[in-house]
Parts: structure tokens; sequence; C-alpha cells
């Protein structure tokens, strides 16, 4: 059986500047073409990566958090410090996570596009991806939380900085030494009036 690979995401918006600017900030992406209708953009070899339509007549939709549809797309870091000296570089030009959690296959932040679509920016925590996909089929951890850990990313940056492994972080991370303040929610969003 032939098995293609995800080649790129496609995402609708009224906001097509404003989404080419951040792209390019968050995941260095560079337009590669655009048009009166959208743009195309690539941080690699791929002709594109994202692209973006930006139809005249597409509208915001205030209730997207409470429809069906895509949660979020989701880029890979090679190493546990390009993630988070990637979190810094964010933090230091105002981009911040939504939220970040500690999946056990993965460490992931969860950032919110100018559209409030999600991107989540991650690192396998086994560095080896058959090692992670082994313990997400076979793990009793996994199967009894397959979300995770909440963690503070500040916090665990400057963990990291003051020189305890990425190992040594994942472990404390999902015994919830790292929580945020407050700690996220996950439910139904709230109703709006």
């Amino acid at each position: 059986m032939s098995k293609p690979a995800l080649h790129h995401i496609n995402l609708k918006t009224t906001r097509l500047a404003e989404m080419i600017e951040w792209y390019g900030k968050v995941m260095g992406m560079t337009v590669s073409h655009q048009g009166p209708v959208g743009a195309w953009l690539s941080n690699d070899a791929a002709n594109h990566r994202i692209a973006l339509l930006a139809f005249p007549w597409l509208r915001d939709d205030a209730s997207k958090e409470g429809h069906t549809g895509l949660h979020h797309s989701a880029f890979e870091y090679p190493t546990f410090q390009e993630l988070f000296d990637g979190f810094a570089r964010l933090r230091d030009i105002g981009i911040v996570p939504t939220f970040c959690l500690d999946h056990g296959l993965t460490t992931s932040m969860y950032y919110s596009d100018p559209d409030a679509n999600f991107v989540e920016l991650q690192v396998d925590n086994f560095c080896d991806w058959s090692k992670s996909k082994e313990w997400m089929m076979t793990s009793p951890e996994f199967a009894a939380n397959p979300i995770g850990a909440f963690f503070d990313p500040g916090l665990v940056y400057d963990a990291y900085k003051s020189g305890r492994s990425p190992s040594e972080l994942h472990v404390a991370i999902t015994a919830g030494q790292f929580l945020p303040d407050p700690v996220p929610v996950i439910g139904p969003p709230p109703m709006k009036s």
C-alpha cells in the first residue's frame, strides 16, 4: 500500500497579512507565492507547507471553538533545546503558547494563530519515532491519560537553562511539578450571550 506523507495544510482566513507575518515569526515560513485570493508559504525545500485562502466572501465564525473541525496542526523540532529556544525567542517578541502539555510521547506547546487555529510545536520525548509509537501503543500511562500533563513553559525553560536534563524535566512535568497558574480546564467553551 502506498503511504503518502503530509505535504501541507490549507487554512481559510480573513487576516491574510497577519497570518503571513505570524507564520513567518513562529515557524520561519516565507511566501512562495501571494496573489489576490491567498498565499502559499514554506519553511523548507517544498513549494509550500501552509496555504492561506483569503476569498473576499469568507467570514469569521464567532462560535468556531465549539464546532467540529480541525483542532490543530503540529510541527516537530528535532531536539528539546530547539523547542525551548524557540519558546524563548517567540516569548521575547510577544508570542506565547495558549497552553502546554507533556503527552508522554511528546512535549508540546500550543499556540493560537491570528485566526485562533491551534499550532502545536513539539519534540519527541523518546528522540525515536519507533520508541514513542511503541510507548503510545502499549503504555498503561498513555491509556489512562492520553491528554497528558499541563506545564508552564517559562518554569521549564528556566529549569532547563539551570542545567536540568530533558529526561529529568519530562519526569518532573508529568509529576505535576511545573503546573501553570491557573491550570487549564478541558471542557466545552463558555457560552456566548
